[in-house]
């Protein structure tokens, strides 16, 4: 297939991007770090950038591109800021806006970084960095290249029609004469931003489901510091060009209308959230959106507290429970408050790593048994091979009576990554569908008054059904 061929195929989805006014919109120093593949550097040099500019004064804002839950982890302790995700279909082209021009009025410096390959997933960060004109920064892993870092290089920059292309960086790279090497190799259209070399302090430990979280990482801020002092001695201690933000009259109004609709509607509403090592995966939007919402979100350790605090509704995120089943199975008084809560009839949403939780028996991936929850008759087991990821829309048609069949209100979106397999004896109240494919994906289970899936809810992406899911009442 020809290159120009290749650029026909590519962007073809969110071609609905209003036209905007020059002028009109807000500035700001913006750059996506992307990369050929995953594990080329991004996290590191996202990180890296974030840390070193925040140390010149400067208020940095950074994003994720799709659903990870880890990297912007690393990325807040980098930057001191929370850590949104940006997806075209996730977030929804509107939200994205609403971000952006937010981050462009209160920042010096926006840094998104983005998702597996520039070219790879439907929204890609390609078409991220299309749709908002956002210059890109290439971060190449050139350990073992010289120059078919300039064939690399050209691919990213040029396989796509009208990309907005910074220049790039070579990472894992030791000495000033293989960086040499590189730079000259490059046409003199594509800029040469530097070398970060390859250093084992700066270098983030992984596990099955990414980097490792940034809370189990003793000494965090000396890994970042010493990333930053790698981008001082390369081109990226200038601010990035600016790029205008704009926001929409229509996109003012909607935002206006969604506020009003979510404001105060979960007041007196106490949300219990499990929050710690075993349990982290949520998404600042969701928090964002059940504050906004007037809950009072009060927070618990499934690992180290001994009784779960008074609340109206348990949120129980994804994490790593394989990780302390061992820690979560002896916290016995804490298990049997869960299971006193549930008795009560309150309700318990939970996702993936929270459905672990929620079951019998939970196998890790050394093969040890251990005992859970026991509230959803079932077992589950870890593996070593990926077992499920993608985004994923659902319909939960409990909480959608009287809105019609089809219709985006009753649409709840979101993603699922996880290696475990679980034996759940439930019938299923639903299946979540995989975007763009349309092949079924996760099942959604609703047994007493739990609400349970393998899918991470995003919960902004459907404000009404989520109040309906957090609505106290609904239970009683």
């Amino acid at each position: 297939m020809s290159l120009a061929k290749n650029k026909v195929i590519q962007n073809t989805a969110f071609q609905h991007k209003p036209e905007q006014k020059v002028g009109s919109g807000v500035m700001c120093s913006a750059l996506i770090v992307a990369a050929p593949h995953s594990g080329s550097g991004k996290t590191t040099v996202t990180a890296a950038l974030a840390r070193y500019h925040r140390d010149q004064g400067r208020k940095v804002t950074v994003f994720k591109v799709g659903p990870d839950f880890i990297d912007p982890m690393i990325l807040r302790q980098a930057s001191g800021e929370l850590v949104y995700q940006l997806d075209l279909w996730l977030v929804g082209e509107q939200g994205c806006r609403a971000l952006l021009y937010r981050a462009a009025m209160e920042s010096d410096l926006i840094l998104i970084e983005g998702v597996m390959g520039l070219f790879d997933g439907t929204p890609s960060s390609a078409d991220l960095a299309k749709y908002f004109n956002i210059p890109v920064l290439g971060v190449i892993d050139a350990k073992a290249m010289a120059q078919t870092f300039a064939a690399v290089t050209f691919g990213l920059a040029k396989f796509c029609e009208d990309l907005p292309f910074s220049g790039v960086i070579a990472n894992r790279v030791n000495t000033e004469r293989h960086a040499e090497l590189l730079s000259v190799s490059l046409p003199k259209a594509f800029r040469f931003y530097g070398r970060i070399p390859k250093d084992e302090t700066i270098t983030l430990p992984e596990r099955h489901l990414g980097l490792v979280q940034a809370q189990e990482l003793s000494d965090i801020d000396v890994q970042l510091d010493k990333a930053a002092s790698h981008i001082a001695n390369t081109g990226l201690t200038e601010l990035p060009a600016q790029v205008e933000f704009f926001t929409q009259e229509a996109d003012i109004d909607e935002g206006y209308a969604q506020e009003k609709t979510i404001e105060g509607a979960l007041a007196g509403t106490r949300i219990i959230i499990i929050r710690d090592s075993a349990f982290s995966f949520i998404y600042a939007a969701n928090i964002a959106f059940l504050t906004q919402a007037g809950a009072e979100l009060i927070y618990c350790s499934a690992l180290v507290d001994a009784h779960l605090p008074d609340g109206d509704i348990l949120y129980i995120p994804g994490g790593y429970p394989e990780l302390y089943a061992k820690q979560l199975m002896n916290n016995v008084t804490f298990l049997s408050d869960i299971r006193a809560f549930s008795t009560s009839k309150k309700p318990i949403v939970a996702e993936c790593g929270g459905m672990l939780y929620l079951l019998d028996q939970l196998t890790d991936m050394e093969g040890q048994q251990f005992s859970m929850v026991g509230l959803m008759p079932g077992k589950a087991t870890m593996q070593k091979k990926l077992a499920a990821i993608g985004s994923q829309w659902v319909s939960l048609p409990s909480f959608t009576e009287n809105i019609a069949e089809g219709s985006a209100d009753n649409i709840m979106r979101g993603h699922s990554f996880h290696y475990s397999c679980a034996d759940i004896e439930l019938e299923p109240s639903c299946q979540t569908t995989h975007h763009p494919s349309e092949r079924a994906g996760e099942f959604v289970y609703q047994h007493n008054n739990i609400l349970a899936s393998y899918m991470h809810w995003y919960l902004p992406s459907n404000p009404s059904l989520s109040l309906r899911i957090f609505d106290k009442a609904r239970y009683l």
